[in-house]
């Protein structure tokens, strides 16, 4: 009887540790699949998605779903029925991979205007605006950092890099972070 007792204890455990193991945590990756949709959809959806560090993923047509915190089924379900209450699809079925954290890495955001190395820079967790700026080598002689451009969802965002407020600001992969020429001041 305690053998019996020990294992179910052990297997409960276990099943536990599984659990903690499946959330989902804010600055991880994760895939996401899509059928029952069309075809042209389904290549638009099928994607692998950055969890922002507020715990949020953007889902073509539906905007930001809270995913940190939940299982991939959960958050399966929730982007299912998002799907369904803005009358997008009417039987989506959903499947959500929880990635390894190394993922997350392989994400970039792009940084261009005068810097050194303008293009692609690898996404680390935590990243800032001036930490973004700095991978690219820097804002070169002819660089403004007094009006550095952010552009996130199509929306553009200016920013003073020489305030301590601004360096600070975090950026998200598929940020694209644009480093102007100086005006005749200088600025």
């Amino acid at each position: 009887m305690k053998t019996l007792r020990y294992l179910l204890v052990l297997m409960f455990a276990l099943m536990g540790v599984s659990l903690a193991q499946t959330t989902i945590s804010p600055g991880r990756a994760i895939e996401i699949r899509i059928q029952g949709v069309p075809n042209e959809e389904t290549a638009r959806i099928n994607n692998t998605y950055p969890v922002s560090e507020s715990g949020y993923i953007r889902m073509p047509f539906i905007g930001n779903i809270r995913a940190a915190g939940l299982s991939p089924n959960s958050l399966a379900q929730s982007i299912e029925a998002s799907y369904r209450a803005a009358k997008i699809y009417t039987n989506p079925t959903v499947q959500v991979f929880a990635t390894s954290d190394e993922t997350i890495n392989e994400l970039v955001l792009t940084v261009g205007g005068q810097v050194r190395r303008p293009g692609p820079v690898k996404y680390n967790r935590g990243m800032t605006l001036y930490n973004a700026v700095q991978a690219a080598g820097g804002a070169t002689e002819f660089g403004s950092m007094y009006r550095v451009q952010l552009i996130r969802n199509g929306k553009l965002t200016q920013f003073d890099l020489t305030e301590t407020r601004a360096k600070s600001f975090q950026v998200e992969p598929n940020d694209t972070i644009e480093v102007p020429q100086k005006n005749l001041l200088g600025r």
